[in-house]
């Protein structure tokens, strides 16, 4: 009865509008024609379905409701939140070499992250750097070159802009506790009508006008304040939670009270050897190089042969792991580098090094690894200096200068059996001298005001982590103007790594240096301008030798004398 009745009603006034009860959890369109279809209505005149209206015409689609497209954006304090943020930052820097190493970037993003960018949580494979896929493939950041190197994109620039503004004005109004994974916000206005992610169920969204955000047009200084208030703001509601647990102000960016990237207790870790690549394989001595990781082995030495950028053996504290339950495979270990550093010279190699100018530089860089007791071993090479490219008198002038000029350990020995048995002793000292310490790692940038005289009775050291240090020395790395100025000022001859630094600091660039040049009165007052420049620990001053020297060297226009 009721069928033929709406049966004759559809013919009479055409199909049933689709009605969906708005209320109901999950009614839906398919819904409603299930249950249509139970009802065996037949097909209105004129066509099948619900396709065409009484006339026959097809039915316009319905519209859309506006609401704008979706865009992605990272939950607040996530790994994504954080890396894209802290690169938005580093590129408003004006010191900025425009991208950031893996180590760097981890460093600085931490604070702004709820896990860990290098350890697992128990149970897990991924850290928050794991992340940073996502980010590459989603157009935010660009992966470059080996080391890689990290580049925010305009597209990431220009959401970690509005990340940084919406930080300031509050995103959610509760405490970083509060806030995880899943949690995120609504951004509505042109183009931004739904930039949201899963909230959680009963949680009050947050919704910010874009358009009442300044666009990306702004200037680069204003950026840099709303980032530094964005920054003050986390931080201050960080440390308004310790009774949660919550990170307190021990990330606070402040180089009076830097505290460590980890601490690694007594009884935490052990002192293994590492030895560069190069010293295991190839060259003429290779036989004897393949001998070089047994023979300390059988001392029992622990070694781990790796590429060392610079020097050719150094000393890490590597930290004790255990694997936990659920876990294939035990955490990476974390690392720092003790400050002892060792280039092996064999005498026929030193002539070569000192005749090709690779003496000079591999002893630049061992003074700016960040390792204070940097060491030289040469090895002699038979008996007879014959066969050498440089006078024995010329070499033995060499290794004085090493240890008397430049400040270095030289330690001579009759063959590589001699060197394995001294490495070994090394070792063994080192095991026992940092057995009792506290190790406290840090980074380089950390590190800069650290007193250059090791102090071996304290209980405390602080100390390079691994990574960066291995990343920070690698040769062919990208170098600002003022490290490439002072490797030009070290090729004066009588120009030493304390003569360089009181220039560059004085004067960071050849521009800043050519400016003052040209504030002095005369050409005799440019020559004795760079004279009474103090350096070192005695203060002396620099002299009007070298003062004159590079002031030809910028300033001349005639051949130099």
């Amino acid at each position: 009865m009721l069928d033929d009745k709406l049966a004759k009603h559809i013919q009479e006034h055409g199909p049933l509008p689709d009605v969906v009860d708005t209320n109901l959890p999950s009614t839906s369109r398919t819904d409603a024609g299930l249950i249509r279809g139970s009802l065996s209505v037949p097909p209105p005149p004129g066509g099948s379905g619900n396709s065409q209206g009484s006339g026959g015409e097809p039915r316009p689609k319905k519209r859309k409701q506006a609401g704008g497209t979706k865009e992605y954006v990272p939950a607040f304090r996530s790994g994504p939140y954080a890396l894209l943020v802290t690169l938005y930052r580093n590129m408003q820097n004006p010191d900025s070499r425009g991208f950031m190493a893996r180590a760097e970037l981890q460093r600085e993003a931490q604070p702004l992250c709820d896990k860990s960018f290098t350890l697992p949580d128990p149970g897990s494979h991924y850290t928050a750097w794991s992340s940073m896929g996502g980010l590459v493939k989603k157009g935010l950041v660009i992966k470059d070159s080996n080391p890689a190197k990290y580049y925010i994109t305009d597209k990431g620039s220009e959401l970690a802009h509005k990340l940084e503004l919406i930080g300031e004005q509050g995103v959610s109004g509760s405490s970083p506790q509060e806030d995880s994974e899943d949690m995120a916000f609504t951004l509505t206005g042109p183009g931004n009508a739904a930039l949201t992610t899963g909230l959680h169920a009963g949680r009050t969204e947050s919704c910010i006008d874009v358009t009442s955000l300044p666009s990306m047009d702004v200037n680069p200084n204003m950026r840099r304040d709303v980032g530094r208030a964005a920054r003050e703001t986390v931080l201050s509601e960080m440390e308004t939670d310790e009774s949660q647990g919550s990170v307190t102000s021990r990330y606070k960016d402040d180089s009076k009270s830097r505290q460590p990237l980890f601490t690694l207790s007594p009884g935490e870790f052990e002192v293994v050897l590492c030895v560069d690549t190069q010293e295991t394989t190839g060259g003429a001595a290779g036989s004897r190089k393949v001998n070089l990781v047994p023979e300390l082995q059988k001392n029992s030495v622990r070694c781990d042969v790796r590429n060392l950028h610079v020097g050719d053996f150094l000393w890490v504290a590597r930290e004790k792991v255990k694997r936990l339950p659920g876990q294939l495979h035990p955490p990476l270990p974390r690392e720092l580098v003790l400050d002892y550093v060792v280039e092996r010279k064999r005498m026929d190699d030193l002539a070569s090094s000192i005749k090709g100018s690779r003496f000079k530089e591999q002893k630049f860089r061992l003074k700016m690894s960040g390792l204070r007791k940097p060491i030289y071993l040469v090895e002699d090479f038979g008996s007879s200096a014959a066969h050498f490219c440089l006078p024995e008198a010329t070499l033995q002038q060499a290794v004085v200068n090493t240890q008397v000029t430049d400040g270095f350990f030289v330690k001579r020995t009759a063959d590589m059996k001699e060197s394995v048995t001294y490495l070994t002793l090394m070792t063994h000292y080192l095991q026992s001298l940092y057995a009792g310490k506290t190790l406290e790692g840090y980074s380089r940038e950390d590190l800069q005001d650290q007193s250059s005289t090791l102090n071996l009775n304290a209980s405390v050291i602080k100390l390079l982590t691994f990574p960066e240090f291995n990343e920070t020395s690698v040769k062919n790395k990208v170098i600002s103007v003022k490290e490439m100025f002072a490797k030009q000022l070290m090729q004066f001859h009588g120009m030493s790594k304390e003569k360089v630094a009181a220039v560059v600091n004085t004067y960071p660039t050849p521009v800043a240096l050519l400016q003052s040049y040209s504030r002095c009165g005369s050409a005799a007052e440019k020559e004795r301008m760079l004279a009474p420049l103090k350096y070192g620990h005695t203060k002396r001053n620099l002299g009007p030798a070298l003062s004159k020297a590079v002031f030809q060297l910028y300033c001349s226009t005639s051949n130099l004398q």
